[in-house]
């Protein structure tokens, strides 16, 4: 009876995706007879049947009972079938190099299959060479994933933007739950939309003001940017892209296709880079992983403060224009193997092979005091009557002796919200909490602010934050003995700025929570 009642309450809880089998008459019975279960079967996903019996619809267990009849599956020649759809950027190189670790620490042979536009199937060889599974890949965009997700026509969405919210409403209505819950979306890795000219270009920076206005069409001419008199040829991603949605997202840029003819859009970051390399009067805005030869402009302020993407300050999001890839999941049952995979691909294992790729990977790294230079430089620049020596004395004496991680929780705007990033940031640090990697150590969240409004107020608000976001660790912790870590919180408001003020990307990135470690 323990199976029957187990089959029962699995029914209850389990949302399922089972491959589809033509409905016809099975039996399945526990090891000693005792139980049986009779229907039609309706779907097995390589570990669980899914029956219509008399009770209703079932969901069992395959390891723990035999089926008969004519509905039976091969155990041994299932195949799971996985369609991911959308970002040519994650589908071109990083969903691939992935897959390819997954197989290797787990013994699987792989193979490439093209198809027709650009798509491929990346199948899974046991060594028998049968086929375990297939991960079929529909390259084109962010937008074009979410629509096959929402027509149930993908299983995974590869976007290199958040869900938009007449998204969200439309997989709310269709059944698929809340899309940006923790086991909905996760962040697989971080890019960045970096500047990118070709190497004989002399200018070397640009301020995100002027970017703004480059792409608005306001700015036209390289001599505007200190360059020569010539004009700007402009190269973005093709427009249904995450990328170039975040780009109008982030630098809040009227129509950008009123550009006319000085703007080219490119379906491939690649190719992008390509002509801009070749081109010494243009500018692109491209992936941070697919720069290639391109040189890359850093991001100044009106305030002299500059900031350039690299692996460190795009993982702390510290750079402003960080892009988060996102994978969207439905809130069916996936197979046996392609949950492997997703576990797979959160683990330290994976963020080698991210980092290998040229991606920015999530495993946390730690920055010591020594190389905070350019930071305390900016705050001694910033220095006033709201923020005096000795407030930048506390600061620096209290977090003297520790590192600072790489993992950072910034927050959505108008919102006490954690942002994507973050969301994803708190699940990492609780599991290497439960994991025990900060037994025995001391963890200070340090909050900071803008510098909108009096510094007690930033202050109080920068604590507030310190302690939402640790509160928000802790919780999700659940296994971890918190007895063995020192967990402090700490508030510095507007001390610490990293970016101008001047543009709401440079308030946003100021507002942040950071991790310290000893």
């Amino acid at each position: 009876m323990a199976l029957f009642r187990a089959a029962i309450c699995a029914a209850l809880f389990l949302v399922t995706g089972i491959l589809p089998l033509k409905a016809q008459d099975v039996t399945l019975s526990s090891p000693d007879g005792a139980v049986e279960i009779t229907g039609n079967i309706l779907g097995f996903d390589g570990e669980f049947y899914r029956v219509d019996t008399k009770f209703g619809e079932l969901t069992v267990d395959g390891s723990g009972v035999s089926c008969e009849g004519p509905g039976c599956p091969s155990l041994s020649d299932f195949v799971a079938e996985i369609s991911l759809s959308g970002s040519s950027t994650m589908a071109e190189v990083l969903l691939p190099a992935l897959i390819e670790g997954f197989a290797l620490r787990n013994g699987f042979q792989t193979r490439r299959d093209p198809m027709p536009d650009n798509n491929f199937d990346y199948v899974l060889l046991r060594d028998t060479g049968r086929v375990a599974a297939r991960f079929s890949f529909f390259v084109s965009n962010t937008d074009e994933g979410f629509a096959d997700l929402l027509a149930n026509e993908a299983d995974i969405v590869m976007a290199l933007r958040e869900i938009r919210s007449a998204e969200r409403e439309r997989a709310r209505e269709a059944g698929m739950g809340d899309m940006t819950g923790a086991q909905r979306s996760r962040v697989l890795a971080l890019d960045a939309m970096v500047p990118v000219v070709a190497p004989g270009n002399p200018v070397r920076s640009i301020s995100v003001a002027d970017l703004a206005g480059v792409l608005s069409g306001n700015l036209s001419n390289w001599s505007e940017l200190g360059g020569p008199n010539a004009p700007i040829s402009l190269h973005l991603p093709v427009a249904g892209s995450g990328l170039a949605q975040a780009i109008s997202d982030r630098l809040e840029t009227p129509n950008i296709a009123a550009l006319g003819t000085r703007l080219r859009r490119h379906d491939r970051g690649s190719t992008l880079v390509r002509v801009v390399t070749t081109d010494p009067f243009a500018l692109g805005l491209a992936s941070f992983a697919e720069t290639s030869t391109a040189r890359v402009l850093t991001l100044r302020g009106a305030c002299g403060f500059s900031l350039r993407a690299n692996r460190r300050s795009i993982k702390t999001e510290d750079y402003p224009l960080t892009a988060p890839m996102f994978l969207y999941l439905p809130s069916r049952r996936l197979p046996k193997l392609a949950r492997d995979f997703l576990s797979y691909v959160r683990g330290p294992g994976a963020q080698i092979v991210i980092r290998r790729a040229g991606f920015v990977d999530q495993a946390p790294e730690r920055i010591s005091m020594n190389v905070q230079g350019d930071r305390l430089a900016n705050a001694i620049t910033a220095a006033g009557s709201e923020v005096p020596l000795k407030e930048l004395q506390r600061l620096v004496s209290r977090l003297d002796g520790l590192q600072r991680l790489t993992t950072s929780f910034r927050f959505e705007p108008g919102s006490t919200r954690p942002d994507a990033q973050s969301r994803s940031n708190i699940t990492q640090l609780a599991r290497s909490l439960e994991a025990g990697a900060y037994d025995a150590r001391e963890l200070v969240f340090v909050g900071f602010s803008d510098g909108d409004g009096p510094a007690s107020g930033n202050r109080a608000i920068a604590m507030k934050r310190a302690e939402a976001v640790r509160d928000a660790v802790i919780a999700a912790a659940e296994t971890a003995n918190l007895e063995r870590t020192e967990i402090e919180i700490a508030a510095f408001g507007e001390a610490l700025p990293m970016a101008c003020e001047d543009q709401r990307w440079g308030r946003q990135v100021n507002r942040r929570v950071e991790v310290w470690v000893r």
